[in-house]
């Protein structure tokens, strides 16, 4: 049985666990607050889940996913990630996180941070452009007509695969961006984020993006 480390449990992560578990994987999820304060959570989740710390977390997972404020991307652990795909969740909110000069100015993707913080992992892009409370509730069997589209993006087509598959499995079709570099077009405040899309309109949006906001 797949096991997925989660690195955070606030809304998105919580939400992925949640999912996770009932399709039948196995959660290891952490927090910044340390294992004890996941009790109630992991209670709910059932026998599938437990807590760790996010080194634990990390290493006890077949794949990860990274969903933390992105002003802490630097405090995911990197050598636990070494070799392992990695699902980055993260937004730029410079109101919660400062200014990241190289995001003002288009210079970076947030995915691309963290993948330059894990240069050992396979990151991709996934969850990020999705409420949090529709990742359980908005999904449907493949081939439903308009069904809800994601995004993802990676360096690595084996990770975006996974991605892929990740999707279908909580009812989504997906849409590969391409590489880690465009990953921006699904950020914040752009045409796609957070607006529920099928695959088509989902193009549509991703093609419209302005580079800087």
């Amino acid at each position: 049985m797949t096991t997925i480390g989660i690195i955070g449990a606030g809304h998105i992560g919580s939400q992925v666990a949640r999912k996770a578990v009932e399709l039948g994987y196995d959660v290891v999820i952490s927090n910044s607050r340390g294992p004890e304060t996941l009790t109630d959570l992991v209670a709910e989740l059932g026998p599938r889940a437990r807590a760790a710390t996010a080194a634990e977390a990390a290493a006890a997972g077949d794949f990860a996913v990274v969903t933390v404020p992105l002003k802490n991307y630097r405090d995911i652990p990197v050598e636990p990630l070494a070799g392992k795909v990695v699902i980055d969740t993260n937004n730029y909110y410079w109101e919660r996180d400062g200014r990241i000069p190289a995001l003002d100015k288009g210079e970076a993707t947030t995915s691309g941070l963290l993948q330059e913080h894990l240069p050992q992992s396979r990151v991709a892009k996934g969850f990020n452009h999705i409420m949090a409370k529709d990742i359980t509730t908005d999904g449907s069997p493949a081939g439903t007509e308009n069904r809800r589209a994601l995004a993802t993006a990676s360096d690595y087509p084996d990770a975006a695969k996974l991605v892929t598959r990740l999707y279908d499995e909580f009812g989504f079709d997906t849409v590969n961006i391409g590489r880690l570099e465009d990953s921006w077009r699904v950020e914040r405040d752009r045409p796609a984020y957070v607006k529920r899309q099928n695959a088509g309109e989902l193009k549509d949006n991703l093609a419209r993006a302005p580079r800087t906001i």
